[in-house]
C-alpha cells in the first residue's frame, strides 16, 4: 500500500506531470516524511536546481506549489524555510499521500480516526435520511465485495474505502464528501502497522453490514449509532497495536 494506491482510490493521479511537479512531489515528500525538519531551510534554488537537473524556474514554481501547501515560506535574505506542521494543509490529498511514505506513526493514524468520529456518524445520519437508491446500492456492494475479498488484504481495503466513500457521497453533502481523503489515509496507514488477518477482516464485515441495512431501510438513528460503532472498534483494533498486530482498520 502506497501513495499511489491513495491517487487510485481518489481516482486521480496527484500532481501533474510537469516538471516543477515532479519536483514538488519530492521536496514535499522529504518534507512530510522528515528530510527536512520544520523550520529548518530547504537546499537554495541553485543546489536543488543542479540537484533535479532542471532550471531555476522550474525549482521556483515547485517552491510555490508547497507554498500553497502551507509546508514551505519564502523569506527574503534568509531562505526557504519548512513550517511547522501545524501550518501544512494537512488535509491536501498530495499531504496525505506523501504521509504515506513516512515511517507508519501510531498517533497521527489515532488523530485521522478521531476526526472520522466526527463526521462519518453524521455522514451515516445524512445517507439513511437522502441517500438515493443508487447510491445505496454502491453501499451494499461494497460490503459484498469486503466479505468476497477478507483474504486478499489489498482488494478488501480498497472494497472498505469504497463502502466509506459511497456513505460519504450518499449523504448528499459536498463538503463531507471532500473529506474522504482522510478515511483513505486513515485505512493505507493502518494496513502498513498491522499484519492483516483474514480473520480479523471478517469479524470488520458485520460492523459494515449493520451500517449498510440501517441505511437501506432509511433508520437515521441506527445509521448513525452503526458507522460509531464500527470506528469504536477500529479504534480498538488501532489500539491493540501498542500489543501486538491486529487486523484491517475500519
Amino acid at each position: 500500500m502506497s501513495e499511489m494506491t491513495f491517487y487510485d482510490l481518489k481516482e486521480k493521479s496527484g500532481l501533474t506531470h510537469s516538471l516543477c511537479s515532479q519536483v514538488a512531489n519530492e521536496i514535499g515528500r522529504q518534507i512530510v516524511t522528515g528530510r527536512y525538519a520544520p523550520g529548518s531551510l530547504v537546499d537554495d534554488e541553485g543546489a536543488l536546481s543542479e540537484g533535479f537537473q532542471v532550471s531555476r524556474t522550474v525549482i521556483r514554481d515547485a517552491v510555490k506549489i508547497l507554498v500553497g501547501k502551507g509546508l514551505l515560506e519564502v523569506r527574503r535574505g534568509i531562505g526557504t524555510r519548512v513550517r511547522q506542521r501545524s501550518n501544512w494543509g494537512l488535509l491536501d490529498d498530495d499531504v496525505l499521500a506523501w504521509q504515506l511514505s513516512a515511517p507508519p506513526d501510531l498517533t497521527s493514524l489515532m488523530q485521522l480516526l478521531e476526526v472520522r468520529e466526527v463526521f462519518e456518524p453524521q455522514a451515516a445520519r445524512w445517507a439513511a435520511d437522502r441517500g438515493f437508491s443508487e447510491d445505496i446500492e454502491q453501499i451494499g456492494n461494497a460490503v459484498d465485495s469486503m466479505d468476497a475479498e477478507v483474504d486478499n488484504a489489498e482488494q478488501f481495503v480498497m472494497a472498505d474505502a469504497r463502502f466509506h466513500r459511497a456513505v460519504l457521497h450518499a449523504a448528499q453533502n459536498e463538503f463531507l464528501s471532500a473529506l474522504e481523503g482522510v478515511i483513505y489515509s486513515t485505512l493505507l496507514s493502518s494496513i502498513r502497522l498491522t499484519n492483516p488477518d483474514p480473520s480479523a477482516n471478517a469479524q470488520s464485515v458485520p460492523f459494515h453490514r449493520r451500517v449498510y441495512e440501517a441505511i437501506l431501510v432509511k433508520d437515521s438513528n441506527e445509521a448513525e449509532s452503526s458507522m460509531r460503532l464500527l470506528l469504536a472498534d477500529s479504534s480498538h483494533r488501532i489500539r491493540s497495536m501498542k500489543s501486538g498486530p491486529c487486523g484491517q482498520i475500519g
